[in-house]
């Protein structure tokens, strides 16, 4: 099993309080994301795990799966794949002045909505967790160490 990174954030205990309304705040663990793999990326994942079919093979599945389960949710079906969960679609909408004005037209966008199965529900107990430097506090030493190059590059011109 990995390790998952978060930062320490320092927030307003009551979100949209005004600055200068605040009175107490708290420390909160920030999520930072490790990386991010794309179907190609999973497919050979899978294919690593001791699977008889090739990530080729494995990446044509998610792919003609992925047109299935949009096929379906265009079909208003929701779909249940498992312990991975449930596909199903969703509408965004505006309201009618009354019932008999309500049509097609106040759909305003089509969705999908996922709901994780029960395998994804919590998996504290299976983490392991990292402090890190939160990405601002990266970027701050990235720049210092640039500038100190930078400095020492200065000090040695002509001298080399």
């Amino acid at each position: 099993m990995g390790t998952i990174k978060y930062s320490i954030a320092i927030r307003c205990d009551k979100p949209g309080t005004k600055k200068a309304q605040i009175t107490s705040t708290k420390a909160y663990p920030v999520l930072q994301l490790s990386g991010n793999l794309t179907m190609m990326e999973l497919a050979e994942h899978i294919a690593d795990h001791g699977s008889k079919y090739t990530r080729g093979d494995i990446y044509a599945i998610l792919a003609e799966a992925v047109d299935c389960i949009r096929h379906e949710i265009l079909d208003g079906n929701s779909v249940q794949l498992g312990d991975l969960g449930i596909f199903a679609p969703g509408i965004k909408c505006t309201g009618a002045a009354s019932a008999s004005t309500l049509s097609a037209s106040n759909i305003t966008a089509v969705k999908v909505n996922f709901r994780a199965g029960k395998r994804f529900d919590n998996l504290r107990d299976d983490a392991t967790f990292e402090c890190v430097p939160s990405r601002e506090a990266q970027a701050l030493a990235v720049a210092e160490a640039r500038a100190q190059e930078t400095l020492e590059a200065g000090d040695n011109n002509g001298l080399e």
